[in-house]
């Protein structure tokens, strides 16, 4: 999915990985570590990774209820750091609702649905176009 942003202020950068909460609606086994299903998120339809489900929640509270679990099942509401498998552009929802939120789709349909908390970036890397340079 393609992403406009300010380049001099708050430019768009790839992620490297993000924290989520995650809410299965619709699974019917259990999700654990290395679960790589699609992410909907704005345009962006890309595989992410489940890397590590490091708490589960509750829905209503978000009270810890086990830290590091080995599996989350429908119903369940977890802190997951999800890995994309390609180059892709998401922010934590407290900062851009749009690019936040996001569906996780498996099997043909909707298996959970989710909020970005935090978000770890690539660093650009590369030169600064000459246009750019002169605005600063």
């Amino acid at each position: 999915g393609y992403v406009a942003s300010d380049s001099k202020n708050d430019p768009a950068k790839n992620t490297e990985s993000f924290l989520a909460q995650v809410i299965i609606m619709n699974h019917p086994g259990q999700i654990s570590n290395g679960y790589a299903p699609v992410l909907d998120c704005h345009t962006a339809h890309i595989a992410c990774k489940f890397e590590t489900i490091q708490k589960k929640i509750d829905r209503r509270t978000a009270k810890v209820m086990e830290e590091n679990p080995k599996f989350i099942k429908s119903g369940d509401s977890a802190i997951v750091k999800l890995v994309p498998q390609k180059k892709m552009v998401v922010e934590p929802f407290q900062q851009y609702a749009p690019l936040g939120r996001f569906a996780v789709r498996d099997m043909k349909q909707t298996v959970a649905v989710g909020v970005i908390k935090e978000v770890t970036k690539e660093e650009i890397q590369g030169k600064t176009t000459k246009s750019a340079a002169k605005k600063k």
